[in-house]
């Protein structure tokens, strides 16, 4: 049921949409075919919200049943934009996501801060040209004006606010690499097995490798004795055992990542520190 639910959604929901743009145009389809694509969505409609509570009957909470029908790399897609979103209330209000108060915040937006304004105003001037070359055609100029608002203007800036609002954060614990709002890995500080400063401008795609380039450089290479897991966009999981990221001052990450990871344990050969008030 699921599938097949999920199956008709395909279909019916790009076309309830192809039908929506031909009404803002000023193109009306015959009755038959609206009638039809109306049915259809009501159906659609009634039979999700049946399912939707047959699995919350089953013992589903919300959150799972609607993972159950709706397909993940929608989910994920649809979480994506809401990110972009907070990203720019808490670039507003000059806040950082995921930074505790034990741990340490490393940028990694400046040195692309210049190419995603460039592109910012280039989609503003896209949008006004538009809007004037438009303005005799009232609905298709209102189709343009939000589309490129919001696939322009909103996610140029987006991209740039979730890149500045979500740094690297160093905990006592791990090491969380991100990069705008769609990669996040924590790798816990036991399985780095070596960091290191390295200036690369160049990336090709190798398996196990993880490269988070900033402004087409990465500045610090981790080698890991374990693999971790990096999800990507769509929810593809990939295994890597050596990272390469960019941060702002990659050598003071670099100190502080060191200092973490000898925090860890007592370095080898040096007796274990005796409990306070005990004769030695």
């Amino acid at each position: 049921m699921k599938r097949l639910l999920r199956g008709v959604a395909y279909a019916v929901i790009p076309g309830e949409v192809a039908l929506v743009v031909c009404l803002l145009a000023g193109v009306r389809p015959p009755a038959p075919v609206l009638a039809a694509a109306e049915v259809a969505m009501l159906v659609l409609l009634v039979a999700e919200a049946a399912v939707f509570v047959r699995l919350r009957r089953q013992g589903h909470s919300n959150r799972s049943a609607v993972r159950e029908l709706v397909p993940e790399p929608v989910l994920r897609l649809t979480g994506h934009e809401l990110r972009l979103m907070w990203s720019f209330v808490l670039w507003v209000a000059r806040r950082r996501h995921g930074v505790g108060p034990d741990a340490q915040a490393f940028g990694h937006a400046r040195d692309q801060a210049a190419l995603m304004f460039g592109f910012g105003f280039v989609c503003v001037v896209e949008t006004i040209g538009m809007s004037y070359l438009l303005s005799g055609w009232p609905v298709v100029h209102a189709i343009v004006l939000v589309l490129d608002v919001y696939s322009g203007i909103f996610f140029v800036f987006g991209l740039h606010a979730a890149s500045v609002t979500r740094p690297h954060v160093l905990s006592p614990e791990a090491l969380r690499v991100r990069k705008g709002a769609h990669v996040d890995v924590r790798i816990p500080l036991e399985r780095i097995a070596s960091a290191s400063y390295e200036l690369r401008f160049t990336h090709t795609r190798q398996d196990g490798v993880l490269d988070l380039a900033v402004g087409g450089q990465t500045s610090l290479t981790l080698e890991l004795s374990e693999p971790v897991v990096s999800v990507g966009l769509l929810g593809k999981e990939r295994r890597v055992r050596t990272v390469r990221i960019h941060a702002d001052d990659a050598r003071a990450l670099l100190r502080a990542l060191t200092q973490a990871r000898s925090a860890l344990s007592p370095p080898p050969g040096l007796p274990a520190e005796r409990p306070a008030g005990r004769p030695g």
